[in-house]
């Protein structure tokens, strides 16, 4: 496929189809079609690209620790929120 007919005009429901491609959240004959139609339609290919490397650098981001001085703000920051309600 050479444009973007089959998946209804690459704009919102390309990028939806291309999240439950990569999320694995596809029948398998769903996740042959897309994978087809990336093969042949270079603008959506650039947008499956494009959202490897976002993925890529949040899993890398999600890998950091925060300061356990931050846990126990935020949690007292809860508990007196909390508090204020009652």
């Amino acid at each position: 496929m050479s444009d973007c007919g089959s998946l209804g005009d690459c704009a919102d429901s390309r990028i939806e189809r291309l999240y439950e491609y990569l999320d694995g959240a596809l029948s398998h004959q769903d996740l042959v079609e897309i994978k087809d139609h990336l093969d042949g339609c270079p603008q959506c290919a650039e947008e499956h690209d494009l959202e490897c490397v976002i993925r890529s650098v949040v899993k890398r981001s999600c890998t950091e620790v925060a300061p356990s001085t931050l846990k126990a703000s935020i949690l007292d920051r809860i508990s007196h929120l909390q508090t204020a309600d009652h």
